[in-house]
């Protein structure tokens, strides 16, 4: 069975208990990292998620708060020896400046660096990203303050459908992608240009009519997170609960 643990829940500003917010999606055959940040081995370690199972990365957008891993995950996994195919997926805003990035660090001289795809996704709603035999993953554009897809994941096996919206203001396209889901994680970083507050993220919940309901991208300190788990709640009638790094939802 399928599983998606949270690697990370802070925006912008972590603290001990509260990682930037990133995830890892693991099947039988196929582990995705949804986003980068930090010292990705240690907090996959601690997940219990070997580097070594890592196919393929999803990266959402170019905030350092979503991508800054990137370049130490990539070059941890050469070091202790990953020599398989990793694929990275993204938009062109997104790609282009990863792999500028790791031009400084002149990546293409690593020797025996294993081989990486990059896959430049569309700007372009309802977009696949990849399918296994275990889930099918399809990208929407959102609204943030530079471009950024959310995702929605379907679990063939089961029937099952997550939603993500990573960082973004409500909107029409969010709704459409979360339509139905058993599961919806939302931003709640509160309500301003790009990002939106826990009531508004109810409000998506109960418009995709979903089952449930996850805020995630939240102020990891100085902020009462239970008052905005009941201001979900004042929106949408299903379960509201605030996600927690090393959470594992199952599938």
């Amino acid at each position: 069975m399928a599983k998606l643990v949270i690697l990370g829940t802070a925006s912008a500003i972590p603290d001990e208990n509260h990682e930037n917010t990133h995830m890892v999606l693991v099947g039988s055959e196929s582990t995705v990292l949804i986003d980068c940040v930090s010292n990705p081995i240690l907090r996959l370690r601690r997940a219990g998620v070997s580097f070594n199972d890592i196919s393929h990365m999803i990266l959402t957008h170019f905030h350092p708060d979503h991508v800054s891993g990137v370049p130490l995950l990539m070059m941890d996994m050469w070091l202790m020896g990953f020599r398989k195919n990793l694929s990275i997926y993204g938009l062109h805003h997104t790609l282009d400046r990863v792999e500028g990035v790791m031009g400084y660090y002149d990546w293409a001289h690593w020797p025996d660096f294993f081989p990486v795809a990059f896959h430049r996704l569309p700007h372009r709603e309802q977009t696949p990203v990849l399918e296994t035999e275990e889930f099918r993953i399809i990208a929407s554009p959102v609204r943030h303050l530079i471009p950024t897809i959310g995702l929605r994941i379907e679990f063939l096996q089961t029937g099952k459908v997550l939603a993500y919206s990573c960082d973004t203001e409500p909107c029409p396209a969010m709704v459409d992608l979360a339509a139905g889901a058993d599961v919806l994680i939302h931003e709640a970083a509160g309500a301003s240009p790009g990002h939106t507050g826990a009531a508004q993220a109810g409000g998506i919940a109960r418009d995709a009519e979903v089952s449930s309901l996850y805020l995630i991208h939240y102020p990891a300190s100085g902020h009462n997170t239970n008052v905005m788990v009941e201001q979900a709640r004042q929106i949408f009638n299903g379960p509201v609960a605030l996600a927690q790094d090393f959470m594992e939802l199952e599938f």
